[in-house]
């Protein structure tokens, strides 16, 4: 498959003579792009191969500096002391910007072709598919690259390129315009889209946005842009008839019991309920991320569990079940490598991990807090005792379920909302460990992190830091785009 992408023009090593050979290939080699089906196939290149949870996980709260452990890579190490990344391998935040734009370009590839179809009206699902793939992409690179989404600033912070159509000319110049233009543009691909996607037009639909998932990524956009009411709307829509019990994932009586390597298997299979969209990357992830230097160590993983004396906001031991690699990195294992020799009898190749991109647990939890938001504080809580009773080992309603008094004790505050909101996003947070969400609540809500190193000096990351934003790759100047302040 071959297709400009908008990181092919920033590369600096490819020549504009190149460019121009390469500008006239066809997008697929193997076929016109004249049929739903061919459309469909390119599509499946319209989700970035790449995945955030390196970069998102070390320069959250979930990480503790674990001294002595194995890998110790400047992809896990910097993005810790808040540094940029220059490199541009797998797991990098370049990487993750070029596969996103990767993803845009065929997206742009199959709209343009249904635009220039005879029939277009019988490419429906595959323009519904395109249009809420190219706005993921967009929401992804906004909210990394850019300031966060604020809605007293947005309208004058520099956002990412929304591109909408194939490019077709050598290095042509990009505008990043605003945040707040890139949300209107989001918004407006995904609510034309999601009216026309089809289920049933996928062989295994937790691979594509569906509708259940199309509507997921509507409650994270939507929370992020702070909008509560179309949060619990696209919740709804979801999960009609308030399904969402039936399709959580199975800790209790499954994930509980299962050994390591079991766990690591089940929680990415595209079977699983939960898994409303799974991506597939090209990532060491899998391999890694129990023994990277920076990740959640005994130190983490007991403030965010309760453990080593400290409880939880329920009072009772969560179901999650910790591993341990040399006594240094406790993690839950979620995720299981896939090795791609170069070819049969070699001994490199790629790694590649399966990942939730979207999961019924974060609908459900994105509904709490707009409950919260909106000072529901009793639908909130049926959202979040609904959670607790499907996590708790032993659960007994009376003695681990939330109220707003044992929420108010808790957290030390006398405000029911941020009592509520602390513990949506705690509960969130255990949910989602080693998935990379909890560096998108921290900007959301302006959280400090401070990092401490094994020798006692701390790096804090404070809101509006500059380096809370990701940088650019330095070749985006070529296409004429800003890079970020430094």
């Amino acid at each position: 498959m071959k297709k400009i992408a908008l990181y092919t023009i920033l590369l600096s090593s490819l020549t504009v003579s190149s460019c121009k050979k390469y500008l006239e290939q066809a997008p697929d080699q193997r076929a016109d792009l004249n049929t739903p089906e061919k459309v469909s196939e390119l599509l499946v290149s319209a989700y970035p191969r790449a995945n955030y949870f390196t970069f998102c996980e070390a320069m959250s709260d979930n990480v503790t500096d674990n001294f002595g452990a194995a890998n110790q890579y400047p992809i896990n190490s910097l993005p810790y002391i808040y540094d940029d990344v220059i490199e541009t391998n797998q797991d990098s935040p370049i990487f993750y910007w070029n596969n996103c734009y990767d993803a845009i370009a065929s997206a742009n590839q199959a709209l343009d072709a249904i635009k220039k179809a005879a029939d277009p009206e019988k490419y429906t699902a595959q323009k519904g598919e395109a249009l809420v793939a190219r706005a993921y992409a967009h929401f992804m690179l906004v909210s990394l690259f850019s300031k966060f989404y604020d809605p007293a600033t947005a309208a004058t912070d520099p956002g990412i390129p929304y591109v909408l159509e194939p490019e077709t000319v050598v290095s042509k110049k990009y505008e990043r315009k605003t945040v707040a233009y890139v949300y209107e543009m989001i918004e407006k691909d995904l609510t034309e889209g999601i009216p026309l996607i089809n289920n049933n037009a996928y062989k295994i639909p937790a691979y594509h946005f569906t509708k259940k998932a199309a509507h997921a990524f509507a409650t994270r956009f939507y929370l992020y842009k702070q909008a509560p009411d179309k949060v619990i709307e696209h919740a709804g829509l979801a999960f009609p008839g308030n399904s969402i019990l039936q399709n959580m994932r199975n800790w209790i009586n499954g994930y509980y019991q299962m050994s390591s390597d079991a766990v690591a298997l089940a929680y990415t299979k595209a079977t699983e309920p939960a898994n409303l969209l799974i991506g597939e990357t090209s990532s060491w992830y899998g391999r890694r991320f129990r023994s990277y230097r920076f990740s959640s160590g005994v130190k983490a993983t007991d403030a965010i569990f309760g453990g080593g004396g400290k409880a939880n906001l329920t009072g009772g031991t969560m179901v999650y079940r910790l591993f341990t690699q040399n006594s240094l990195n406790y993690y839950v294992r979620k995720f299981q490598e896939h090795f791609v020799r170069t070819s049969i009898n070699a001994s490199t190749g790629v790694g590649y991990n399966m990942v939730p991109l979207f999961t019924t647990e974060e609908v459900l939890m994105n509904r709490a807090e707009a409950y919260v938001q909106k000072k529901d504080y009793e639908n909130a809580l049926k959202d979040i005792n609904l959670f607790i009773s499907q996590r708790v080992v032993s659960y007994v309603a009376a003695t681990h379920n939330l109220t707003e008094a044992k929420a108010l004790t808790f957290y030390k505050t006398t405000d029911v909302q941020v009592a509520l909101t602390n513990a949506v996003l705690d509960l969130k947070r255990m949910e989602t460990i080693h998935e990379g969400l909890r560096w998108f609540d921290i900007l959301r809500h302006k959280m400090t992190v401070v990092h401490t190193l094994w020798d006692g000096d701390t790096i804090t990351s404070k809101p509006g830091d500059l380096n809370r934003v990701l940088q650019l790759p330095e070749q985006a100047n070529l296409a004429g785009i800003e890079l970020n302040p430094r």
